[in-house]
């Protein structure tokens, strides 16, 4: 389809091509100066297969290894998560890993940041309507009559509701929007949805905020986020701010069916967390052969 050259090699080592001119402007931009781009990934349902218990997720087999391969090729690899620094570290099994010197983990939305390089989480004091909200939560439960297969987890700056084992996940979800909503207004928290996945958390914390904070700091002038959730879509919106300040970026979208929203902006969509860690490896090895010496 007017590509420009015969592709003899494996057909599993040819880049994909972003869907839209912005994103096929922002692999270029990568490709050309790798070592001003960052790499940013969502952790669950992007590097991490989602599972029924979050405490069981952990990073797909290949993650590791191809992100220790990528990242001394490039300015950074950011993993932006909703989960706190030190457990998408430990789930992600980043620490200590040789070539992954050049890796943050911004937790908490970008509350906390994890640098692998000196293997600490530096981070401001939590919100106070955190833990409030936390004490009221078994209550309000047990009220609206959602105790059956919903749990809490206490994720320390922010808390989530998920209905993921309940009977019914999706009506459960939708029981619970409204007064999480109330609640969390009157603590002066927002609530943030996902997967089956209600959580309450301070406002001014998102993946937008912390990824757009982050490309400045490091002074990257191209940018890649992958995410697969609502969470995500701030990050998305604040790559497209980016794109317009003259950033060039590429968008994303660790596929799912259950989120078409993230889908349908995303300049490249590929099969979950296996084709995230496909594209990587296909980007580290076109850095190695396109980079000039």
């Amino acid at each position: 389809m007017g590509s420009h050259h015969t592709d003899t090699t494996d057909p599993g080592d040819s880049l994909p091509v972003p869907v839209t001119q912005a994103g096929r402007d922002g692999l270029a931009a990568i490709l050309a100066r790798p070592e001003r781009a960052v790499i940013a990934l969502d952790f669950d349902g992007t590097l991490a297969p989602i599972v029924p218990d979050p405490d069981q997720a952990r990073a797909h087999p290949g993650a590791v290894p191809v992100l220790s391969e990528l990242a001394p090729k490039v300015a950074s690899v950011a993993v932006v998560t909703g989960r706190p620094a030190g457990v998408a570290v430990r789930y992600g099994g980043f620490a200590g890993v040789p070539g992954l010197e050049h890796l943050v983990v911004l937790g908490h939305y970008g509350a906390e940041r994890w640098d692998a390089a000196t293997g600490t989480v530096t981070a401001p004091a939590p919100h106070p309507g955190v833990a409030a909200a936390r004490a009221e939560l078994p209550g309000l439960l047990d009220r609206v009559g959602a105790w059956q297969g919903t749990w809490i987890e206490e994720k320390g700056r922010s808390v989530a509701v998920h209905t993921r084992r309940a009977e019914d996940p999706q009506a459960a979800f939708e029981l619970l929007r409204e007064p999480l909503s109330d609640l969390a207004a009157r603590h002066g928290l927002i609530v943030e949805p996902g997967r089956m996945v209600l959580e309450l958390r301070p406002p001014g914390m998102d993946k937008g905020v912390a990824l757009s904070e982050y490309v400045r700091d490091v002074g990257a002038t191209s940018v890649l986020y992958a995410g697969d959730d609502l969470g995500d879509l701030p990050a998305f919106t604040a790559v497209d701010k980016l794109r317009s300040d003259g950033v060039p970026g590429v968008l994303v979208c660790s596929g799912s069916a259950e989120v078409t929203e993230l889908s349908e902006r995303a300049d490249l969509v590929v099969d979950g967390p296996a084709g995230v860690v496909d594209l990587l490896r296909t980007l580290a090895r076109h850095i190695r052969t396109d980079a000039a010496p």
